[in-house]
């Protein structure tokens, strides 16, 4: 599991008081900064090998303004080209959200996907998703 802890800033609320429903999908991006690693260790832009296939969010109570977020990143699922990050938002000892992000890996050279290396799949496999 990857963990990363960020405070809401007021810009990021709603009318209600709580956190805006659109910043959950922002923040899931920027936590899986760790499993692009996998990929491009250098998060060189110019040699990117991923492509974002689906994302859903789902959730579970309200987040609130003043109190830190911690986000909890893990591999769900890996296949021969394609894998699931699975990411929960948590507060307060509460999980507020969870998502899951299918990603690619991807030849914008030929536009086709490639097999995901043996040696990445052992790291991946560090940071799979149990339960609790």
């Amino acid at each position: 599991m990857f963990s990363e802890k960020l405070m809401p800033r007021f810009s990021d609320t709603d009318a209600l008081g709580h956190i805006n429903n659109t910043l959950l999908p922002v923040w899931f991006e920027g936590a899986r900064d760790p499993v692009f690693r996998f990929f491009m260790p250098a998060l060189d832009t110019k040699n990117w090998q991923l492509i974002l296939a689906k994302i859903d969010v789902e959730f579970h109570a309200q987040l609130y303004y003043g109190e830190e977020i911690e986000i909890r990143t893990y591999i769900g699922r890996i296949g021969g080209s394609s894998f699931t990050v699975y990411q929960e938002a948590w507060q307060k000892s509460t999980k507020c959200a969870s998502g899951t992000a299918v990603m690619v890996h991807f030849c914008f050279e030929n536009q086709s996907s490639l097999k995901i290396p043996e040696q990445i799949k052992i790291e991946m496999k560090a940071h799979l998703f149990t339960e609790e």
